[in-house]
């Protein structure tokens, strides 16, 4: 079987640091965070008060009072971005609906509006049970393509952080084997209180905007999003005319079977997912420009993944800028990768290479090139864009123009 080559040709955002292409390439192009106080939920009583929340949305700015009474905030978040990047690609008429499939990947999913259902209930209010329905991540993809019409494949990954690069991944595989013509792959997820809780309590967020690779980090600053790709294969893309922003050249994931929450110390297994991806792209690692890192700003996340770079690249590895865009989107779980794929695709299309926010200064582990310093221009038609999971889930996308 001949492999087709995969396409990107439609990008939809909707998150904390933008809400929709346009915003967010401001934000990347300038440096714009959009991490600050939260008022989604009380978060008062946790060491961290700040996140990259989609602040004062308003539901029925997009959707009528009884559309949104019936979908999640990741629900909404999805739809938003997931029509976003339809329109974007102009696909609509040109393929059969059983020819058009989504695959996304999410976390928390509908978690806010059950929190919602559950104080109501214990109020002794009316607590819809349609609350409920969203706590399972599958509804998001479920509701994008009854909205939308895909009436080809339609699956949900939920591998922690990883959910949507490998969601990403999987869609371009189904293109690439013939198996569906067009994919919009991507993911959804956002804030609630109990995830908040939760990884307060594991003492992994920073009660400071989180600052990647820097000296004195204490760890993420969580965030809520949900970003899309349409993709298509290079010959259907170009026999209907489309615009083409880049293409997934390469992607590989693994499991480290080593902890729940700690990556494995030396880097030797997010090593050789990096290089499979390579190879699946059919390049050699001197091709790879930089590298979008998972970069949670946690103290030891960051030093594994710098120790990981330096065995895939060796000698050559301070020439590849090593970035993370989590400062400016804060870590928005379940659709992380996929947001950091679209910001890796158009920085690509920018021709930057992205700067990494909040530097508080140099740590002797991170002996890497950060980007600390600003963004700045560069040629590199190739990047690399990581996904580094609880549970050892490690998921790695090669992007091209």
């Amino acid at each position: 079987m001949v492999r087709k080559r995969v396409v990107i040709t439609g990008v939809g955002v909707f998150c904390g640091a933008g809400r929709n292409v346009a915003q967010f390439s401001d934000a990347l192009l300038n440096g714009i965070s959009g991490i600050g106080p939260l008022d989604l939920f009380d978060a008062s009583a946790f060491p961290s008060h700040i996140g990259c929340q989609v602040k004062g949305y308003d539901p029925l700015d997009h959707f009528d009072r009884t559309t949104a009474r019936k979908l999640s905030r990741a629900d909404q978040f999805g739809l938003i971005a997931a029509a976003e990047a339809l329109a974007d690609s102009g696909l609509a008429g040109h393929y059969s609906p059983f020819d058009m499939g989504i695959s996304m990947g999410g976390g928390a999913a509908g978690m806010f509006q059950s929190e919602q259902w559950l104080k109501a209930l214990l109020a002794g209010e009316n607590a819809p049970p349609v609350l409920l329905r969203g706590v399972l991540p599958d509804k998001t993809a479920t509701e994008i393509a009854r909205a939308c019409n895909l009436a080809g494949y339609q699956g949900t990954v939920t591998t922690a952080c990883s959910s949507s690069a490998t969601a990403i991944g999987w869609g371009a595989e189904l293109v690439a084997t013939g198996q569906q013509r067009a994919m919009v792959a991507g993911g959804s997820d956002t804030l609630s209180l109990l995830t908040f809780g939760g990884f307060n309590s594991l003492k992994v967020v920073d009660p400071e905007p989180c600052s990647p690779f820097s000296l004195g980090r204490q760890g993420i600053s969580l965030g809520e999003g949900a970003a899309f790709l349409v993709l298509e294969s290079e010959e259907d893309a170009l026999a209907r005319g489309a615009r083409v922003y880049g293409a997934v050249l390469g992607y590989a994931l693994a499991g480290e079977a080593y902890h729940m929450t700690a990556p494995e110390p030396t880097g030797s297994t997010a090593a050789r997912v990096m290089r499979n991806a390579i190879a699946a792209a059919g390049i050699d690692s001197g091709r790879v420009g930089w590298v979008n890192a998972h970069g949670t700003g946690t103290p030891l996340n960051d030093v594994v993944e710098s120790n990981a770079m330096k065995l895939v690249f060796g000698e050559r590895v301070q020439s590849v800028p090593l970035i993370s865009t989590k400062a400016m989107t804060g870590h928005c779980l379940g659709a992380a990768g996929a947001i950091e794929a679209l910001a890796t695709v158009i920085a690509l299309n920018l021709r930057i290479i992205p700067q990494t926010l909040n530097f508080r200064g140099r740590d002797p582990e991170c002996d890497l090139d950060y980007c600390h310093e600003g963004k700045r221009p560069c040629e590199a038609d190739i990047a690399m864009s990581n996904s580094f999971a609880f549970g050892g889930n490690i998921t790695s996308l090669v992007l091209g123009t």
